[in-house]
């Protein structure tokens, strides 16, 4: 009766023993990678505070934020390198129609950021009829040629153009005369050129016929969404949650972009002001209190948009004739 009994204890303490290797494997947290569209900003900030604040762990995510590198944040979640990205409604509606598995997932801001600028007190340049026949200096963004032309013909122009591709260094080729006019965030580079007293004129896409749109945007895949429903839920709406506190924390949260920022980001002025001007233009949160939702009208016209001009193009390159089901290519689910 005895060993019978030392029998029982031994077996008790393994069945215990596994059922706390078990418990553990189940609550060790998930892993979730998200990759930027660019170094850190406060495009990212409610990411970094999400992060920084325990929001995610709280949410049982392990999440790693993927360096930005030259390829397309949108190309690595369509790859499976990353589960979610940061990207742009106008990247995301030309990747999908090309056959990329991605998804918009969450709308970081509410409505349209960017800006076409050139250089302040050029009395040549008065309204984007003006840019017929000058110098644009671009980013290699296939809809880019058809937004400016667009702008300019809507003005009463021709929409002709010349343009070279530079990346970031459009800036510095706009301040030097290089070039005519390029493109820029305007809570982000336009903050950038105020605090450092530079003049520049700029022109609102959706003032020349533009439909407007949701600048920056979270996309997933519907591969990742399929397989990590629950994971895909509590990753975005911890993110919202960090937004929201951005929102109503600035100070705090940007001290958390940067600290997080692992020296990228040391202009603490720049990163203030550049939140400031988020908050108080309703892009992170719109007059009305939404935040981080999707606008199916937004999508729904810039789609058309996007289409009409030959931007939307087959896996093969050839533009599409038929109008998409654009609903499937963004989803609000996981806020709910």
């Amino acid at each position: 009766m005895l060993l019978l009994t030392r029998r029982q204890t031994i077996f008790a303490a393994i069945a215990a023993s596994l059922a706390g290797h078990t418990a553990f494997a189940q609550s060790a947290p998930a892993k979730v990678r998200i990759a930027l569209d660019w170094t850190p900003n406060t495009n990212h900030i409610g990411i970094y505070v999400a992060k920084a604040k325990g929001f995610y762990e709280a949410a049982g995510l392990d999440v790693e934020i993927l360096p930005f590198t030259d390829t397309s944040a949108g190309t690595l979640v369509s790859n499976g390198v990353a589960d979610f990205g940061i990207s742009s409604e106008i990247e995301t509606l030309t990747q999908r129609a090309g056959g990329g598995d991605v998804k918009m997932v969450y709308g970081v801001v509410q409505t349209e950021t960017a800006r076409l600028i050139f250089k302040g007190g050029r009395d040549d340049i008065k309204s984007p009829k003006d840019l017929d026949g000058k110098t644009y200096g671009g980013f290699g963004g296939t809809w880019e040629s058809a937004l400016i032309s667009a702008m300019i013909r809507n003005d009463g122009g021709k929409g002709d153009v010349k343009t070279v591709t530079l990346g970031t260094s459009a800036y510095e080729a706009l301040d030097n005369g290089s070039i005519d006019f390029t493109l820029e965030i305007y809570t982000w580079e336009g903050i950038a050129a105020e605090l450092e007293n530079r003049k520049i004129g700029r022109f609102h896409y959706s003032d020349y016929g533009i439909p407007d749109e949701q600048t920056t945007v979270i996309v997933s895949s519907d591969a990742y969404l399929s397989a990590n429903r629950e994971h895909a839920r509590a990753f975005i709406q911890a993110t919202r949650k960090g937004y929201a506190y951005s929102v109503d924390h600035p100070d705090e949260a940007c001290d958390l972009l940067i600290s997080g920022s692992n020296g990228a980001l040391m202009n603490a002025e720049l990163v203030k002001a550049s939140q400031k001007a988020l908050i108080e233009g309703h892009f992170l949160k719109s007059e009305a209190g939404v935040i981080g939702t999707l606008d199916p009208a937004k999508a729904e016209a810039l789609g058309g948009f996007l289409l009409e001009n030959g931007i939307l193009v087959d896996a093969n390159g050839a533009a599409l004739k038929e109008k998409p089901d654009f609903s499937t290519y963004y989803t609000n689910e996981l806020l709910d």
